[in-house]
C-alpha cells in the first residue's frame, strides 16, 4: 500500500499526477519487496553464485634454454641450437644483452622478444607453459 501526500501541490502541469511518496513509506516498501523476494527463494540459492573455472595452466617444471625459447614462440625457437652452444644455461641467457644477441646473428624482432620475456621471467610475471613446449 502506497500513501501519497495530498498536501503537496504540483509545481507545473507536467508534474500533475506525480506526488512524492513519504520517505519512510518508500523505505518500508523497499524493505517489504526485498523480504518477499528473499522469502520465495531458498537461502542457499541466493547466497551462492555459479562459478566457472577453467583448468589451471600447466607450466614447465624444469626450464632450460629450449623450453624458454619455445615458450616465447614467434619464431624464436629457431635459434635454440645456436644459443645453447654459445650460452650454455638459462641464467646466462637471462642476463645477456642485445649486442651479444646481435653478434650471434639473431634478428631484431627475435632479440626484442627474448629480452622482453627474459625480463618478465626474472620478475616472476611469466613462465613458459608445458603445452607450448610440446607444440
Amino acid at each position: 500500500v502506497v500513501t501519497i501526500r495530498e498536501t503537496q501541490k504540483p509545481k507545473s502541469r507536467r508534474d500533475e499526477g506525480r506526488f512524492e511518496e513519504a520517505p519512510t513509506m518508500a523505505w518500508m516498501r523497499l524493505v517489504q519487496s526485498a523480504r518477499s523476494v528473499l522469502g520465495k527463494a531458498s537461502p542457499s540459492s541466493t547466497l551462492t553464485l555459479p562459478r566457472f573455472y577453467s583448468k589451471p595452466a600447466t607450466y614447465a617444471v624444469k626450464v632450460g634454454i629450449p623450453e624458454f625459447l619455445s615458450g616465447i614462440g614467434g619464431g624464436v625457437e629457431t635459434h635454440i641450437a645456436k644459443l645453447e652452444t654459445e650460452i650454455s644455461d638459462l641464467p646466462k641467457l637471462l642476463v645477456t644483452r642485445t649486442l651479444r644477441f646481435k653478434k650471434f646473428g639473431i634478428p631484431c624482432k627475435h632479440r626484442k622478444l627474448i629480452l622482453k620475456y627474459s625480463q618478465k621471467y626474472r620478475l616472476g610475471l611469466w613462465r613458459p607453459r608445458a603445452d607450448a613446449i610440446k607444440a
